[in-house]
């Protein structure tokens, strides 16, 4: 299947079911071990100041908050949030603020996209391999142009890690 047909399939899913689920309280059904572990990115938009909401797979490692930009793109919200760090996250337990940053040390980064995408569900096999079975090298070739970007909280993070 070719990207653009997926990018339209996941606009369209979090437009019209993710986003109203998690504004009205129904994170956790959106954000399961099946479908993947979903968080909404709350982040100012660069150009306009308006807010913006990005639904994204995510995982929880001591103490943090970790998501990644897919290797294909930029990402809108990805530029939006390296123009603005500071911004607030919507989890299925509830929300937080923090201060987003780029991972640089890459055994922190495999270690957290490999978290990634096994708490994505079906979805966490989308690059063409089990994210539980890959050997190190493989996701380390395969992943070298993902960004992952860690959320230290302003506080201590008291929901459940995932």
């Amino acid at each position: 299947m070719r990207a653009w047909i997926y990018r339209l399939f996941f606009r369209l899913l979090n437009s019209f079911f993710v986003l109203p689920a998690f504004r009205i309280g129904l994170g956790r059904v959106v954000s399961n071990p099946v479908t993947g572990r979903v968080m909404v990115l709350i982040l100012k938009g660069r150009r306009t100041g308006r807010t913006r909401y990005t639904p994204v797979g995510y995982a929880i490692m001591n103490g943090r908050v970790y998501c990644y930009r897919g290797e294909r793109s930029q990402g809108t919200w990805y530029l939006n949030l390296l123009a603005e760090p500071q911004l607030e996250v919507m989890l299925p337990d509830g929300r937080i603020r923090g201060q987003a940053e780029e991972v640089t040390d890459d055994d922190e980064r495999f270690a957290a996209l490999r978290q990634i995408l096994k708490n994505g569900g079906l979805s966490g096999f989308i690059h063409g391999f089990n994210p539980w079975t890959v050997e190190e090298g493989v996701l380390r070739e395969r992943m070298r142009e993902v960004a992952v970007i860690r959320i230290t909280p302003e506080g201590p993070l008291s929901l459940r890690n995932r």
